[in-house]
């Protein structure tokens, strides 16, 4: 069973850069493809970004395309979720999912998530 810790969260003030870490210990994430989410205070979880298995495909929500890069090393056994020009509305708990269906994604997930990372931007 693959266990999934994020980390490299904090405080940033608009218009700076975070890199969000995902690490996988108790299995290899090749074989599953990688997203992250992230829940703001009173809304639901959404859908950020997600990579496939091989990496060459990857995709994102509309308000982050641009900003934000999703990468993987399957070597490391790690994700990471680059993100830039952050905005206010970037707040919020990001989690890191592994598995799920690519071509269904993010109607459907993978069965793990982390425990999440606080993300706060400031103006």
């Amino acid at each position: 069973q693959v266990q999934l810790v994020e980390s490299g969260g904090g405080l940033v003030q608009a218009g700076g850069s975070l890199r969000l870490s995902c690490a996988a210990s108790g299995g290899t994430i090749s074989m599953y493809t990688m997203g992250w989410f992230r829940q703001a205070p009173g809304k639901e979880r959404e859908f950020v970004a997600v990579i496939s298995r091989s990496g060459r495909i990857t995709n994102y929500v509309d308000s982050v395309r641009g900003r934000f890069t999703i990468s993987r090393d399957d070597a490391k056994n790690t994700v990471w979720l680059q993100m830039n020009d952050m905005g206010l509305e970037d707040t919020g708990v990001y989690y890191c999912n592994a598995g799920g269906d690519l071509r269904n994604y993010p109607a459907k997930t993978g069965a793990y998530w982390g425990q999440g990372t606080q993300v706060t931007v400031s103006s």
